[in-house]
């Protein structure tokens, strides 16, 4: 369905989180190294609890090499604080890439200024700087579902029946 993509992601029940939602949207998980933790630890399977055996994953060895393979184009969506595009703006296909930062860092700053129009950003209240990274995969990857919800719905009624038979 889509690639959600972590770049350097420091937090292990986070990327939990965002593998089990992986797994319950059929999308790819793309983890860029360097992680700040062992993808084997206790709490990120905790988080993913018995759906990380069936995710989709690849680990990249850096940005650099994602992005020679995948370079920057109109599949590619960077999620930001620094843009004033709104995620909901965005259009949003199959088989997107859709870019989150570290729960630190965000995304590297030279990347996002070689790209500016393939920023988005969530709105958020001016008290707050940023939203939990689950949070933002989770809100922004099920707006690219709304706009390509056609004939989801049939896979997922399909593949919860198998589970229960």
């Amino acid at each position: 369905m889509f690639n959600i993509v972590l770049v350097n992601p420091q937090i292990p029940p986070n990327t939990g989180t965002i593998g089990r939602l992986c797994v319950n949207l059929d999308a790819t998980l793309h983890l860029i190294k360097p992680l700040g933790f062992d993808i084997d630890d206790k709490a990120v399977k905790r988080a993913g609890l018995d759906y990380w055996h069936k995710l989709d994953l690849v680990v990249w060895d850096s940005l650099d090499d994602f992005l020679a393979a995948h370079p920057v184009d109109r599949h590619m969506h960077m999620a930001t604080t620094k843009t004033e595009k709104l995620y909901f703006d965005a259009h949003f296909e199959r088989g997107d890439y859709i870019l989150f930062g570290s729960e630190t860092k965000g995304i590297d700053e030279q990347v996002l200024l070689e790209h500016p129009d393939r920023c988005i950003t969530i709105p958020m209240g001016g008290e707050g700087r940023s939203l939990n990274l689950g949070v933002s995969v989770g809100i922004v990857t099920y707006e690219a579902l709304r706009q390509n919800y056609e004939g989801f719905e049939k896979i997922s009624i399909a593949n919860t029946l198998k589970e229960y038979l």
